[in-house]
């Protein structure tokens, strides 16, 4: 049984016991109040009957003036000497009627007691009954009795019974229609936001719910469209993030294949006989070579992966730039000078918050990029403290990146030039382990470039003084400003 019944149902069985307990109830209270009308109007003409027959001289006819008495009234009446010989009765010909017969001994209590009056309503009776006596009478008449049955007093109640029922028949159909107008009504919405929900489920997330309601039901629909533009968000993340791992896991594939190809031919060429010392020593190199390719792209892997997953994986402390920097230089000197390329850095002190090992890692990788793709000229490496934060900036004079590649340049296995890149030997990460280690210290890269003319990659971090957060300034080089260069 769906909603828009249990609500035509429920609202029916309500109305209608409320109806039907109404009817009920005010049937009942008319019936009380015509009883009690009865009883009075009863009690009422006793006293004037009394009256009325109290002042008949003795010797007319009785029967004649009861029969003029009780049309009056439409009761049953009997008239009764004081032995309790019945002197006349109406309707005629009604004197042996048991209603109507009195024991002697009620005839004695009659005429013995105080009241004049004494009215006998009985529930379990069916008759209603009014005694009385006729004290100081003119004629033979003593007491007398009046009564009426119930049905008599109930017949206007039985004459609208059928009326009062068509009535409450006719209210329960109507009760019944409004029921199933209404549950339509309230179920409608319901409906509705069932079939759009369904349609959210089924991965419609693109549907929204159009709802202009203040109440629960438009509550409700607003949180459905808010789930399903949260699906809708999560759905296209996870697309997005399937598909970056797709392309990962094909980038890595083809990586990894690459080099062990040159292995695998290098080693085909050494197994040769007769093989030269100088190509031995060349397909050596090689060998050499790819490894060490191998070697740094599962490094810098497993750099990428502590950084998505390792909440440790940069512990900040206080280092010296020019610690760091000079340290990194002295791991380049060689490989720049043999390109004729001038290697300028900074040499003065400054404390940083940093995971030093962490920033020397990126320093390595900007400046093998910037020997990469430096053919002549210089490569700086410079530092500057300003208003509690340290810039670190990485600067050549090599070919420049096209504005085209900035967006993508930072993303995994992403080369501006595939060919290039793999026959210089890089791993396709660097760039991407740079942001990763800048991002876990609440940092990021950033690129200026011009074709032809050179790069700047530069970013900023926290200096020592700002993280401890003294008021007053500390003293923060320790000697005078120089630049070295080597070349």
């Amino acid at each position: 049984m769906n909603i828009r019944s249990k609500l035509a149902w429920a609202l029916t069985v309500i109305l209608v016991i409320t109806v039907t307990a109404g009817s009920l109830y005010a049937f009942y209270y008319i019936r009380a109040y015509m009883l009690e009308q009865a009883v009075d109007d009863m009690e009422n003409d006793g006293y004037w009957m009394m009256h009325t027959l109290k002042f008949l001289p003795d010797g007319v006819g009785l029967q004649d003036e009861l029969e003029r008495v009780g049309r009056a009234t439409d009761y049953q009446i009997a008239l009764y000497d004081s032995g309790g010989s019945i002197l006349a009765a109406y309707p005629a010909g009604s004197e042996r009627s048991p209603h109507l017969h009195l024991h002697p001994r009620e005839v004695s209590r009659l005429l013995e007691g105080d009241d004049q009056l004494r009215t006998i309503n009985e529930p379990d009776d069916e008759r209603i009954r009014v005694y009385a006596t006729i004290p100081n009478s003119r004629n033979e008449a003593r007491f007398f009795v009046i009564n009426q049955t119930r049905s008599q007093v109930f017949q206007p109640i039985a004459d609208i019974r059928q009326i009062i029922y068509i009535g409450l028949l006719l209210s329960i159909l109507f009760i019944l229609v409004f029921s199933i107008l209404i549950a339509h009504y309230m179920a409608r919405p319901l409906f509705r936001l069932t079939r759009d929900v369904e349609r959210v489920a089924k991965g419609d997330t693109e549907h929204v719910i159009r709802m202009n309601r203040s109440d629960e039901i438009g509550t409700l629909a607003a949180s459905v469209n808010e789930m399903a533009q949260k699906l809708r968000s999560d759905y296209q993340q996870l697309q997005a993030l399937n598909e970056k791992q797709r392309q990962f896991f094909a980038d890595i594939t083809h990586e990894v294949r690459n080099p062990l190809h040159t292995i695998m031919g290098s080693l085909e060429m050494l197994e040769l006989p007769g093989l030269d010392e100088e190509k031995r020593r060349k397909y050596v190199r090689n060998l050499r070579s790819q490894a060490e390719r191998i070697g740094r792209l599962f490094k810098d892997l497993m750099t990428l992966q502590r950084f998505d997953s390792d909440e440790k994986f940069v512990i900040p402390g206080h280092a010296d730039l020019a610690d760091i920097v000079q340290d990194v230089v002295d791991w380049y000197q060689y490989s720049a000078r043999s390109k004729g390329i001038s290697l300028e850095y900074d040499t003065h002190s400054c404390m940083v918050y940093a995971d030093p090992g962490k920033i020397e890692q990126v320093l390595e990788n900007l400046i093998s990029n910037a020997i990469k793709f430096t053919n002549e000229g210089t490569i700086s490496v410079t530092y500057s403290r300003n208003n509690g934060l340290v810039e670190v900036s990485v600067s050549d004079t090599g070919i420049g990146i096209p504005e085209a590649h900035w967006g993508r340049l930072f993303d995994r296995f992403y080369r501006t030039d595939k060919a290039r890149s793999r026959d210089k030997g890089g791993t396709g990460l660097g760039l991407s382990v740079v942001k990763g280690i800048l991002k876990a210290h609440d940092s990021d890269i950033q690129l200026e470039s011009e074709v032809g003319k050179g790069s700047r990659f530069f970013f900023v971090l926290k200096s020592s003084e700002s993280v401890q957060m003294k008021n007053r300034e500390t003293p923060q080089d320790t000697g005078s400003e120089s630049v070295h260069s080597t070349g």
